[in-house]
């Protein structure tokens, strides 16, 4: 029974993060309809974030905060001096940020190395659930990503701003005949997408290797995640990256990593294949 619990847990833990990282492609792919292959290096920036302000002797909370602002303000330059010179042109777009993500990870390296940075855990110790001692910050990383994603579904749900997304998103050129300003959208939402990365990897950094490619490994799983729950959809966010999230959490915990992720590509493939509209939409 207890490790039941334990995976669990860790698989709702990984889920939650995932989510992140996932909402913020949804939400540049639904709004712009780019496809950005540096989303896992704004991930990895927000860590780095943390990592370089910790270093100068900043509160691990402070770096917390700063790292999505950061990340944020990379993504606005992103938008303004690449992504929006190749809108309308998927192709160009895909390359663009390709270009973009191996062009991160080599500033990483020059500036801080090839070699991991280990940061140091701000929650050490352990609470009991269940019978379980289970790491305390795990349980931090779950209300924090939890919380962010509740606050992205009522931003985008129960505000004006999101309203006006949402308009953009149904038909662009209605929304900007209706006074919509597209262009400061395109902005906001490329900034948010991004933060939402960012924030993802900062929270994440204590807990994982910090180094030039760990933005692979969350960007490939939020793409699945993002296939397998739907386009253009927050609910297929969440579904997705539960089910790509949660299947290959259990699946590590009982077989080799190799091969449960072989098992969860197979899922997406079955998935994309049957369902090509995306779970939330082809059970609707």
């Amino acid at each position: 029974m207890d490790i039941v619990v334990l995976i669990g847990l860790d698989a709702f833990s990984y889920v939650l993060t995932l989510l992140l990282v996932t909402l913020g492609l949804v939400i540049i792919y639904g709004m712009m309809n780019v496809i950005n292959m540096a989303h896992g290096e704004l991930f990895m920036l927000g860590a780095y974030t943390v990592a370089t302000l910790l270093a100068s002797g900043v509160p691990f909370w402070i770096c917390l905060l700063a790292a999505p602002i950061v990340v944020g303000l990379a993504g606005l330059l992103v938008e303004e001096f690449v992504i929006r010179h190749v809108y309308g042109r998927p192709i160009d777009t895909i390359l663009a940020t390709w270009g973009l993500s191996i062009a991160i990870k080599q500033m990483i390296i020059i500036v801080f190395g090839p070699a991991a940075v280990s940061i140091a855990n701000p929650v050490p110790g352990s609470v009991n659930l269940m019978g379980v001692d289970y790491p305390a910050y795990r349980l931090v990383i779950m209300a924090l990503a939890a919380a962010l994603a509740l606050a992205t579904y009522l931003v985008i749900y129960r505000s004006t701003t999101g309203l006006q997304i949402r308009a953009v998103i149904s038909n662009r050129a209605m929304a900007g005949s209706l006074g919509v300003n597209t262009r400061r959208m395109d902005r906001a939402t490329f900034a948010v997408g991004s933060a939402l990365a960012g924030v993802a990897g900062a929270i994440m950094s204590p807990m994982i290797s910090v180094d030039p490619q760990m933005g692979v490994g969350f960007l490939i799983p939020a793409f699945l995640s993002v296939l397998v729950g739907g386009l253009n959809s927050l609910i297929g966010a969440v579904i997705g990256a539960g089910t790509i999230g949660g299947t290959t959490s259990i699946l590590s915990a009982n077989m080799a990593q190799a091969d449960a992720q072989i098992i969860v590509f197979l899922l997406a493939i079955m998935i994309i294949r049957f369902v090509p509209q995306g779970l939330w939409k082809g059970f609707r």
